[in-house]
């Protein structure tokens, strides 16, 4: 018995940020600081609904712009790394690791519940937070929902999460 599977895909123009960050790894090097122009393209599977369609393009994109929106032109900074620490100081935030420290303006910051901002990392806060959109939405749990977040041409992570 032939079985339809369906999914569409939002990637555009528009769908990007451009984002400062720095990264820890092996446990005891930390990154310098810098930036990517980074790109989101977001996949739902599932079954079609009463339109005909497993969502609405337009509702799909608006909700990832929303969220694009808001990690643009802003340093994103992880809260929940073992070995960064990040405190507040008056208007900026303060960031240590190690002996390094840097100060923020408080409003020029994101910060991510995540241990590190990397590209897979940030692919999964995307997804929770379309996952959040969508139901605030009423549209329901899609089947799957992939986020692939690009960091530069040829470099990119994607999560895929599954109801």
């Amino acid at each position: 018995m032939p079985s339809s599977r369906y999914k569409v895909r939002v990637t555009k123009d528009y769908l990007v940020f451009s984002s400062g960050h720095f990264i820890t790894f092996n446990g005891d090097c930390c990154e310098r600081i810098h930036g990517h122009n980074y790109r989101v393209a977001v996949e739902v599977e599932g079954d079609l609904d009463e339109n005909h369609y497993v969502v609405d393009f337009i509702a799909l994109r608006d909700m990832t712009r929303a969220i694009v929106d808001e990690l643009d032109h802003r340093m994103l900074l992880p809260t929940e790394s073992p070995y960064i620490r990040l405190a507040d100081d008056g208007p900026n935030v303060r960031v240590t690791y190690r002996d390094r420290m840097w100060s923020f303006p408080r409003d020029e910051c994101v910060l991510l519940p995540v241990p590190n901002t990397t590209s897979e990392l940030l692919a999964d806060y995307v997804a929770g937070r379309l996952r959040e959109a969508m139901a605030a939405r009423g549209l329901g749990v899609p089947r799957v929902l992939r986020v692939e977040v690009e960091e530069c041409f040829g470099q990119a992570a994607e999560v895929e999460w599954r109801a």
